[in-house]
């Protein structure tokens, strides 16, 4: 089957920069992007490519090059539904806030609309690609909605799970350690699984392009996702007892690091894991465990969460605790809000728990990040539900320049790695700051001999302060 048209449901942080790079590397393939937010499907249009609502480094370019001759974004969902061959989607599905399963299993309201919508729109058979973070047997949901629904056609499901880092997603994409496919194994089946391979292979080895059946592509992705936030929490478990026995955990990561069953990656202590995966992942694992009974893979898969959750706890007391057990009406400065460096993505990042927790000690918080706007950190903080959107407002603030943001803290906290954070005039900072100038470095990104140097009180992860 030879692929002419392609349809991505889902504008967002995986449809956008998965369907632009696909655009780049397939010029002959007409890939549409649509989502029924048009704020969202304008901004991909803004004639600046800069103001694409998604930061990747590498994407604007990438979007540049392909927007208008085979890439395009359209609130037009049924037209580009109809005129596809293969559908992704690639649509949010967060963990349930209500009902069976709430805060452990995934949401997937929108992937079963989107099923309908497909089935209600379609005139010929279809490929439909699950790019979304998904429980496993959810093709099953799709494939049962699709044949009761679909005007008899014929509709295959594959598994494609996305395996991007955000911040390198750009790169990821254009030369992923392995691209994963899951489909049913029959003859129709393999055809579909053949489209899409031959889709990925213009850009990307054979070896690298795995094929498997439906249901392991789907545990795969969780699976991947658990391992990789398996290792932060070991490493920030340990980063706890580091600092009580003065054992440095940047130097035990370096030390397990080179280690060639373990590996450097994912060693890095901090105050905490955040993005849209790690813990939406793990809670559906957890979940699907209790389901079948397994409490005890459950109880071992969960207790990731709890110490990353311990962690930003952690963070937070450590703060109270140094400036002299109260933080009320103090100033706290806030570099970073992104959960890493190099997007603006915020979903579950480590700031927003920290930020909530001192403003119920009635601290007073000014942020500054260099991509995310003052629009997103407030609707983070209002969707805690913690306090009244007036009450965010009156006690966090926002600037555009850090060191202005810094002026008369009494506490700098950095809660994202962004490279610029070390090229600042920490004299400067220390200056205009209140005696004695914290610095609570919840990414060990700063040189902590130069700012006790310049006066700095300095208290990192994974040392004794």
């Amino acid at each position: 089957m030879k692929i002419r048209n392609i349809c991505c449901i889902g504008a967002g942080y995986v449809g956008g920069p998965t369907m632009a790079v696909i655009a780049k590397k397939c010029p002959d393939i007409n890939v549409t992007v649509v989502d029924i937010n048009k704020a969202r499907i304008a901004a991909w249009n803004d004639p600046n490519v800069e103001n694409i609502p998604v930061y990747e480094p590498g994407l604007s370019a990438v979007v540049a090059e392909a927007r208008g001759r085979n890439l395009f974004f359209s609130s037009e969902v049924d037209k580009a539904i109809d005129e596809a061959e293969m559908i992704f989607i690639s649509v949010n599905t967060p963990t349930k806030t209500y009902g069976e399963g709430k805060g452990q299993a995934a949401d997937l309201k929108w992937i079963e609309l989107c099923a309908r919508q497909i089935a209600r729109v379609a005139k010929g058979d279809k490929i439909v690609v699950e790019k979304s973070t998904l429980p496993v047997r959810t093709a099953s949901t799709l494939k049962d909605i699709l044949t009761h629904t679909g005007n008899g056609l014929n509709f295959q499901i594959l598994s494609n799970p996305e395996f991007l880092a955000e911040g390198t997603a750009v790169d990821d994409l254009m030369k992923p350690d392995r691209v994963l496919i899951g489909g049913d194994q029959t003859p129709d089946g393999e055809r579909a699984i053949q489209a899409l391979v031959e889709v990925y292979a213009r850009w990307v080895p054979k070896d690298r392009i795995l094929t498997t059946n439906v249901w392991s592509s789907e545990l795969s992705k969780l699976t991947a996702n658990a391992y990789l936030a398996q290792r932060v929490s070991s490493i920030n478990s340990l980063s706890e007892l580091c600092e009580f026995t003065e054992a440095d955990v940047n130097e035990v990561a370096k030390a397990i690091g080179t280690d060639s069953r373990i590996g450097p990656k994912f060693l890095k202590a901090s105050v905490g894991f955040g993005g849209s995966c790690f813990q939406k992942d793990i809670l559906n694992l957890v979940y699907i465990s209790r389901s079948y009974g397994l409490h005890e893979v459950a109880d071992y898969w969960e207790q990731v969460i709890i110490m990353n959750d311990h962690q930003k706890r952690r963070f937070s007391k450590k703060i109270i605790r140094n400036l002299y057990n109260t933080v009320s009406g103090k100033k706290i400065a806030f570099l970073g809000w992104a959960f890493k460096k190099d997007t603006n993505d915020t979903r579950e990042s480590a700031a927003i728990y920290v930020a909530d927790h001192l403003l119920n000690e009635q601290s007073i918080i000014e942020v500054y990040d260099p991509k995310v706007n003052k629009q997103q950190i407030f609707s983070d903080l209002d969707y805690l539900g913690s306090r009244s959107p007036e009450d965010n407002r009156k006690n966090l603030t926002v600037g555009s320049d850090p060191y202005k943001v810094c002026e008369g803290s009494h506490a700098v906290a950095v809660l994202t790695e962004w490279d610029e954070f070390k090229t600042y005039d920490w004299q400067k900072i220390y200056d205009s700051m209140l005696k004695p100038a914290h610095v609570f470095d919840g990414r060990n990104l700063l040189d902590k001999e130069a700012l006790r140097a310049i006066g700095f009180q300095v208290h990192a992860i994974g040392t004794a302060d």
